[in-house]
């Protein structure tokens, strides 16, 4: 058995993609059993997709789904953000979301399963849409009412530390590890 440091590389960072996706699915599942019944169907939805990148990332071979099982989860995640989108524009995101990993899980499909290979066209939209989505998650991750002072020194001097603004931050760090990781996949195809 020869050991290659790029398969190597790339079999870490897959599974830290895993890792990522799934811990902000959870990170959803979470907050939907927390939330009121406006805000439950969006954080599910969002659980879905967490856990539908963590299925998606898993390495070849070592998954116990298939590229079929994925697109029907995804087909499904789509008609319930169809759903979502009677209450308002700004589920449209959860629609594109579910559509792309359709579109990349029947890449997968046409692949049989080994490769992704998609139409360039749709690729690229894919890839625009979701590198200024993370642009701009930054961004407002950065600049949401900015950090504020934990404490400061015994004499009142300078502030000890600083902290993200609480629960809305991590909900925007959770959509904008998403939104890395769909772009991460779109750039395998």
């Amino acid at each position: 058995m020869s050991f290659s440091y790029s398969s190597y590389s790339f079999a870490v960072s897959a599974w830290l993609l895993v890792l990522l996706c799934a811990v902000s699915g959870a990170y959803c599942l979470l907050r939907a059993r927390r939330a009121g019944r406006p805000e439950r169907g969006a954080a599910a939805g969002e659980a879905v997709m967490g856990f539908g990148m963590a299925a998606m990332a898993v390495p070849s071979g070592t998954g116990p789904w298939g590229p079929g099982v994925l697109l029907t989860v995804f087909c499904g995640a789509a008609a319930h953000a169809l759903w979502l989108l009677r209450g308002g524009a700004h589920h449209a995101h959860h629609l594109v979301g579910s559509l792309a990993m359709a579109y990349m899980a029947l890449s997968m499909t046409a692949g049989h399963g080994h490769g992704r290979a998609g139409l360039p066209a749709v690729t690229g939209a894919l890839l625009l849409y979701y590198a200024g989505y993370v642009l701009l998650g930054g961004a407002r991750l950065v600049t949401a009412g900015g950090a504020r002072p934990v404490g400061v020194t015994a004499t009142g001097g300078e502030p000890v530390g600083m902290t993200a603004g609480g629960p809305g931050d991590l909900l925007r760090a959770c959509r904008l590890a998403m939104g890395t990781g769909m772009l991460a996949m779109l750039l395998t195809m």
